[in-house]
């Protein structure tokens, strides 16, 4: 029986009435491994709702429901990039916080054979640095996911964009970090639309003359590369990009806009996929991959292609706080018991804006029990005032 219908604020104001579907659509057990495309989600972090904290404090984490999700997802196939930005690394979550995260999640891969890669940064700075403190800063949080066994992938830094001073200054420190990687590891080009504070990374506010210079730090240790996480929401840049990769180092697309096209590919190869979008769209997103493993490219894109609507809906500006989004659709599809983020941060959508992510969500039948997600989203649009 279909649920019943529900009240939906509008972006452009008033209300809607909405009747959620009956049955979800997404496969409800797991699969076999993926083989055509490495594909890993940038997990969320669930949140202690009864801890007593402020936006200020550190992080207080559910560490159980954190590591059941990323359980959730190696079921699936996918394998899971730990303490990235989907984890509200810089926006939330500390250093402290991250470490901590990186040991657990490193061990849980361990116990259940899945893939795991964490993030390298430098937010243990807490202010104004210069570049060795910048390289200190990363070669300790290397060190840390290289013992805790999982692979690197070194992330954009806040503090190397603010020391840096020139193209030179990135190859300097990105030279220095690939000769001591002791395993070959991912770099992330994220785009100022997800940090601000990342403008001009590669020495440039210009990508062409940037893209030069990542291609430089690439070829100058290919053999210390495995792929490169893309984020620049720029489809044609990112094709561009990979057809000058050097033979074995892979792109993963980080673009949340254009990714059924990019995993796709073209006569002249194809994109892997590092993403948050596949943190609420695990389930769909390995049973896509597993129909394009037998070469049914446009089963695949069937299955994909509806889901771009959601993620452009979640990631559309100010795109840093898709996180809020995609935490919703957890809480509503029973991942989690509560709608609440570290550092406040649920509150950084509208509500049109979450009911609208329901919406679309439903519509794609993400939700296992519709019932259910029906029925928390009443309950939020009754916190907030709307009438039944």
């Amino acid at each position: 029986m279909s649920p019943a219908p529900i009240r939906l604020p509008q972006v452009g104001g008033g209300v809607r009435e909405y009747r959620p579907r009956a049955e979800p659509a997404c496969p409800g057990t797991s699969g076999g491994p993926l083989v055509s495309r490495t594909v890993l989600s940038a997990a969320h972090v669930v949140a202690d709702p009864y801890a007593d904290t402020t936006p200020d404090s550190p992080a207080a984490v559910d560490w159980d429901a954190t590591l059941a999700f990323r359980r959730h997802l190696w079921a699936h196939g996918l394998g899971v990039a730990e303490a990235m930005d989907t984890a509200q690394r810089g926006m939330g979550l500390d250093w402290a916080g991250a470490a901590e995260l990186i040991r657990r999640s490193a061990a849980e891969a361990r116990a259940v054979g899945g893939r795991i890669a964490c993030g390298v940064g430098t937010d243990q700075l807490t202010g104004p640095a210069g570049l060795p403190a910048v390289l200190a800063a990363y070669e300790e949080q290397l060190a840390l996911v290289e013992d805790a066994g999982a692979q690197a992938v070194l992330m954009a830094s806040r503090a190397l964009a603010s020391a840096a001073r020139s193209a030179e200054d990135y190859l300097d420190v990105y030279g220095r970090l690939l000769r001591q990687a002791r395993e070959p590891v991912i770099l992330h080009w994220l785009g100022p639309m997800f940090d601000p504070a990342l403008d001009a990374y590669w020495g440039s506010a210009d990508l062409d003359t940037a893209t030069e210079t990542f291609l430089a730090v690439i070829a100058a240790h290919p053999d210390k590369v495995d792929g490169i996480k893309v984020s620049l929401l720029d489809a044609r840049r990112e094709v561009e990009l990979r057809r000058r990769l050097p033979r074995g180092v892979r792109c993963y697309t980080g673009d949340d806009f254009h990714y059924p096209e990019l995993i796709a590919g073209d006569a002249h190869g194809f994109s892997h996929a590092l993403l948050g979008v596949f943190d609420p769209l695990g389930p769909l997103a390995a049973e896509a991959v597993r129909i394009l493993d037998t070469g049914d490219t446009e089963g695949f894109r069937a299955l994909l292609d509806p889901t771009v609507a959601l993620s452009r809906h979640l990631f559309q500006a100010p795109t840093r706080f898709y996180k809020t989004g995609v935490v919703l659709l957890a809480w509503l599809a029973g991942h989690q018991d509560h709608f609440a983020m570290v550092g406040g941060l649920q509150s950084a959508r509208s509500l049109p804006h979450l009911a609208r992510a329901y919406e679309l969500a439903d519509g794609l039948g993400l939700f296992p029990d519709p019932e259910l997600a029906a029925a928390r989203m009443r309950s939020l649009l009754t916190v907030y005032g709307v009438p039944r």
